[in-house]
């Protein structure tokens, strides 16, 4: 089960540095990020690829969007 981080409602970079903190303390190989703008969705997901992540779904939900992210 993937570990859900809520980042609505925050600007960047606060989602990336959240996404970036959690990629590094969990030992959970899938992290769920939720954003709310696009350009967050990018930053997250730029950010997990080259921190050796990959992205393994990107989706827009309603208003927001959802990251899954996974350890390589």
């Amino acid at each position: 089960m993937a570990l859900t981080l809520d980042a609505r409602g925050l600007a960047c970079p606060q989602p990336v540095l959240l996404t970036m903190e959690a990629m590094k303390s969990t030992d959970n190989s899938e992290i769920e990020v939720l954003v709310d703008n696009e350009a967050s969705r990018e930053n997250v997901s730029r950010a997990a690829v080259t921190q050796g992540w990959r992205v393994t779904e990107s989706v827009e939900a309603g208003d927001d969007f959802k990251v899954l992210i996974k350890r390589k």
